[in-house]
């Protein structure tokens, strides 16, 4: 239990502070893991990061601790070596909770022009498939509802890039042949948490064959649009990353997006309280007007503390 200041110095009970720790506060939360970057060689769109909510009308989380982690999940690094290296999916965004960690599964990498060699995709999303073959499942978490959807496919005697899955839908599935068109990624969702209606979560547009066929567009939620380079997902939002266009000039996959943590605590369980801070600053504390709600907002990892 953290040492109490003067102004709750009086009573265990003052404010959140409880005998043997802090009162317990139900929370509603966003957790976005991050997305998976793009692949080389006519490559698959990046996965976008799993992306889980209990806003609005969901069950809530419950946190018991003072100090209360959040794990911010990364996006996938981009790739230049289709030979040794096949890009990187996303990594868990996690809110550690004395009952076990709450987690998101990163995005799946975007799948690259010889499969056969570099499998996989698979994750919160999956990665879209290169060259004559299946996208990565999404959802690999197992969770209900589903954190994510599959990557799009690729169909016989097709070249192309299909699109990585987002949050909102599967990426589209490639049948174009040569010389035809990528496709893009799964759309991403949208959700108010913050008191403002955002997209999250969409996946990387695939990569094509020829450069005149022109380059995938990028999906709602943060998807980067395949081409020469592929286009980055977004940060913040666990978009997944671009895949590139073949012949490639330059040869650089997209890389994911970073993920997101917000939660959302009522105003009501806030003014059991007499501190909420958060940390590092690069993450921010703030009160949704209409309501009171305090909004924590997590961009990169840190520490919930209340007192």
């Amino acid at each position: 239990m953290p040492i109490l200041g003067s102004i709750a110095a009086g009573s265990a009970g003052g404010y959140g502070q409880r005998k043997g720790g802090i009162r317990p506060i139900e929370v509603d939360y966003l957790i976005i893991a991050g997305g998976g970057s793009g692949g080389l060689a006519n490559g698959g769109g990046g996965g976008a990061g799993g992306m889980r909510s209990s806003f609005p009308g969901g069950t809530k989380l419950t946190l018991k601790e003072a100090s209360n982690t959040i794990t911010v999940g990364s996006g996938g690094d981009g790739t230049t070596d289709p030979n040794n290296d096949p890009g990187g999916s996303g990594t868990n965004s996690t809110i550690v909770t004395s009952t076990g960690d709450f987690s998101s599964t990163g995005g799946g990498r975007g799948l690259v022009g010889s499969p056969e060699d570099f499998p996989g995709g698979s994750g919160g999303s999956g990665g879209g498939a290169a060259h004559q073959n299946y996208g990565g499942d999404g959802n690999t978490g197992g969770y209900s509802p589903a954190e994510g959807n599959d990557g799009g496919d690729s169909g016989p005697g097709n070249f192309n890039g299909a699109g990585g899955g987002g949050a909102g839908g599967a990426g589209v599935n490639n049948n174009n042949g040569i010389g035809g068109a990528a496709t893009p990624g799964g759309p991403g969702a949208a959700n108010s948490i913050s008191g403002t209606s955002v997209t999250y979560a969409g996946g990387g547009g695939g990569g094509t064959y020829w450069p005149s066929a022109g380059s995938s567009g990028s999906a709602p939620g943060g998807g980067g649009a395949g081409g020469c380079p592929g286009n980055p997902g977004t940060d913040g939002l666990g978009g997944g990353g671009g895949g590139v266009t073949r012949p490639h000039s330059p040869n650089i996959s997209g890389d994911g997006g970073n993920g997101r943590v917000i939660l959302r605590i009522p105003s009501a369980e806030a003014a059991n309280y007499g501190s909420i801070t958060v940390s590092p600053g690069t993450n921010s504390l703030t009160t949704d007007g209409p309501t009171g709600d305090k909004i924590a907002d997590f961009t990169v990892t840190g520490t919930l503390d209340l007192a």
